[in-house]
């Protein structure tokens, strides 16, 4: 098929040549893609302001020898608009989009509980509803759980005992005390508790959560998700400047 159209959700973009851009966008069913959006640098491009990071969009495209061409743009959702004015939700977004797109590794495999969990979360960081951190943190949880990492939180991940003691990220979760490996942390029960709260969505738990269990929770989420990665999140740098509140 030449001619296609999806929906989905600017991850990054990039300039080529002197008034063109790749677009990188993971879609609703196509999964993620590269297009090119030719003339959008121009000022008097009719589209190029729909094709920024953190835009929801529906796309029409022409399949192209390496890289698809994007012929229409609508805005769906101008997520960027809300969260650009505000630094947390700012950096927790950015974490969001650069996640997904190292999630995906290949591109044009369909990726429908994904794009999902990504479209949810800037609505929930754009509605300002949860502190950004919470909402980012449940994310990265959900998306790992989705990719078939998810940590265990309430069983431990060698035997499935009850009584866990520790956090170990090469063990693939909480473990007890017979299987804790050296180095494993001890985080407070109810950093766990919380974990598996935002794992869950239970946000009346995870919103009355105390400062230092959101902090010690962000931690252990950050390396659980960078470990299974392989790869930093360099948007991460800047989320973990923002204190707890």
């Amino acid at each position: 098929m030449s001619l296609y159209r999806d929906e989905g959700v600017v991850l990054r973009t990039h300039k080529l040549g002197e008034a063109d851009r790749i677009i990188t966008v993971l879609t609703k069913r196509t999964g993620k893609i590269r297009g090119v959006a030719k003339g959008v640098r121009r000022t008097t491009s009719r589209f190029g302001a729909r094709l920024e990071p953190f835009t929801h969009v529906d796309l029409q495209l022409h399949t192209g020898r390496t890289l698809d061409v994007v012929t229409q743009v609508e805005t769906i959702r101008p997520y960027g608009e809300a969260l650009i004015a505000d630094y947390p939700r700012y950096t927790a977004g950015s974490a969001m989009l650069e996640t997904a797109d190292r999630l995906i590794m290949g591109e044009k495999e369909p990726a429908l509980r994904q794009f999902l969990l990504l479209v949810g979360g800037l609505r929930a960081l754009s509605a300002g509803e949860h502190e950004a951190r919470l909402v980012l943190d449940a994310y990265f949880l959900r998306s790992l759980a989705v990719a078939g990492y998810a940590p265990a939180l309430v069983e431990c991940a060698r035997c499935e005992g009850t009584a866990v003691r520790a956090f170990a990220i090469v063990a693939g979760g909480a473990v007890c005390g017979n299987c804790r490996p050296a180095g494993a942390a001890v985080p407070a029960g109810e950093t766990l508790a919380l974990m598996n709260a935002l794992l869950k969505g239970d946000w009346p738990a995870a919103d009355a959560s105390a400062a230092r269990h959101r902090a010690e929770c962000s931690g252990l989420v950050a390396a659980y998700l960078q470990w299974h990665l392989e790869h930093g999140i360099r948007s991460l740098r800047h989320v973990e400047r923002e204190p707890a509140t």
